[in-house]
């Protein structure tokens, strides 16, 4: 499938010099299924890398725009900016879901799975920038499309984290340190799907489901704040 990658480059600042390395970030694994013709590779490798860089550059950022908040604080704030929804949201601000090249079962996913694959091609495209200009413009992306909705994770507290809010409160009404195990794991190593229980002491007060361990124990921790009657406080 052709598509013409000028408007796309316009709407995210970066114009390629490979375009190449762009077709890849946008070429998820399913696609290659059905074009096994393809002559990039799919977007994981690039995916493994944009991850790293966007840690980078958030938290060089935060830190630097911070300078009295404590870790725990930084990392919570650095988790709400990066996590899969807000990921997906800035894939859909800067149109890379209509540039994605994906398998036919692939494209008519909708919902969680969609955003998980909005989020992932994200994180690749960032990876793509990186090899193709460097760090300083990639810094310059995150901090225009990513980094710029640190207001409304300010505003809205998308930083309260379940788990950590959880633990708060079991240590305050209970004197218990929230525990969490894996209960279950299915799927294939690339579309790992986890069932974590969250307990207390012995006892198993909620379970949670994710595609990875940390995204199920905060599933689990959230089912757990509504089961105390604590959601409202996230």
């Amino acid at each position: 499938m052709a598509k013409d990658f000028s408007d796309f480059e316009k709407n995210i600042g970066v114009a390629f010099k490979n375009r190449n390395l762009l077709k890849e970030a946008l070429t998820h694994r399913s696609y290659l299924n059905e074009h096994p013709e393809w002559p990039v590779f799919h977007n994981e490798r690039l995916e493994y890398l944009g991850d790293a860089v966007l840690e980078l550059a958030t938290t060089e950022y935060l830190f630097h725009f911070f300078p009295n908040y404590q870790e725990g604080e930084l990392t919570s704030l650095r988790a709400a900016l990066v996590n899969y929804q807000m990921m997906a949201k800035v894939a859909r601000e800067t149109s890379l879901e209509q540039f994605l090249f994906l398998s036919k079962g692939e494209a008519k996913d909708s919902g969680k799975a969609r955003e998980v694959i909005l989020a992932n091609a994200l994180e690749s495209l960032i990876g793509a920038i990186y090899l193709d200009h460097g760090y300083d413009i990639t810094k310059t992306f995150i901090e225009r499309f990513i980094v710029s909705h640190l207001r409304e994770v300010v505003d809205q507290k998308l930083y309260r984290d379940s788990k950590s809010l959880f633990q708060e409160m079991m240590q305050e009404k209970k004197k218990i340190t929230p525990t969490y195990k894996v209960l279950r794991e299915s799927g294939p190593d690339h579309q790992k799907q986890f069932l974590v229980g969250v307990f207390l002491d012995e006892e198993l007060v909620a379970q949670g489901q994710g595609t990875s361990k940390q995204e199920a124990e905060s599933s689990a921790a959230k089912a757990a704040l509504e089961l105390f009657g604590l959601e409202h406080k996230i």
